[in-house]
């Protein structure tokens, strides 16, 4: 392994509850959540601390028949629990790979999971634990976007990593349009004006107001998240 010095010290990993599901149709696939704990622990070997945002899709697609014409805070209460499911899984993937996590829901539920306190989260860090941040932001109307912004801004990550399945963003859907280009960077600005819906509005507008960069990567494509942290031009760059 090389001994260059990572370009970032301290990251924000958002991954979405999709991302776990394989290619399940809902659910967690075991060997999808080990190869992606996999490539954490390959970053945390650099010395870059690491916190997670998980999201709930994978499980509340299970119950979304259910949900239709929920009142939208409860529905968005049951999305915030499947987030926790999520966490504790990731966090047992990683305990099992050898790398201390630490889940933190921002809904209590102190006899499954320890409640987010940003010191604590902090202290977390310092000592190379990934901190797995779970619930969202604890409130209904919010997404998991919003709570990767908030937490990222929160915790001084320097910048949020939005993992996805495809490996940037680009001009257009590169699965229709052959053509479609890859940007490398893309200014805050650039990105609304071309309306190019890299996270939710909210989300967008804490980073931007934070000057809070987000690098749009895969995580099905082995190695990129080593390669975000070392700089490498891979995914796309989202800059103030």
């Amino acid at each position: 392994m090389s001994n260059a010095t990572p370009a970032h010290k301290r990251i924000l990993l958002k991954l979405s509850g999709e991302a776990l599901m394989g290619d399940d149709a809902f659910g967690i696939n075991r060997a999808t959540i080990e190869r992606m704990v996999e490539e954490v622990v390959g970053v945390t070997r650099l010395g870059v601390q690491v916190a997670v945002v998980i999201g709930g899709g994978n499980i509340f697609r299970g119950v979304a028949g259910g949900a239709v014409g929920m009142d939208r805070a409860t529905a968005d209460y049951m999305g915030m629990l499947a987030t926790v499911m999520n966490a504790l899984a990731l966090a047992d993937a990683m305990d099992k790979q050898g790398l201390t996590a630490r889940v933190m829901s921002a809904i209590a539920i102190d006899q499954v999971v320890e409640p987010y306190v940003r010191p604590k989260a902090l202290q977390y860090l310092e000592e190379g634990k990934v901190v797995v941040f779970a619930a969202g932001t604890g409130n209904p109307f919010f997404t998991t976007d919003t709570a990767a912004a908030l937490r990222g801004a929160e915790i001084g990550a320097e910048v949020v990593l939005k993992a996805t399945k495809v490996d940037g963003v680009y001009t257009a859907d590169p699965n229709k349009d052959p053509s479609a280009t890859r940007y490398s960077k893309l200014s805050f600005d650039e990105a609304i004006t071309r309306n190019l819906g890299i996270m939710d509005a909210t989300a967008f507008a804490l980073c931007r107001d934070q000057k809070l960069p987000i690098r749009v990567f895969s995580i099905v494509k082995h190695g990129a998240l080593q390669r975000v942290v070392m700089g490498e031009d891979e995914g796309t760059l989202v800059y103030a």
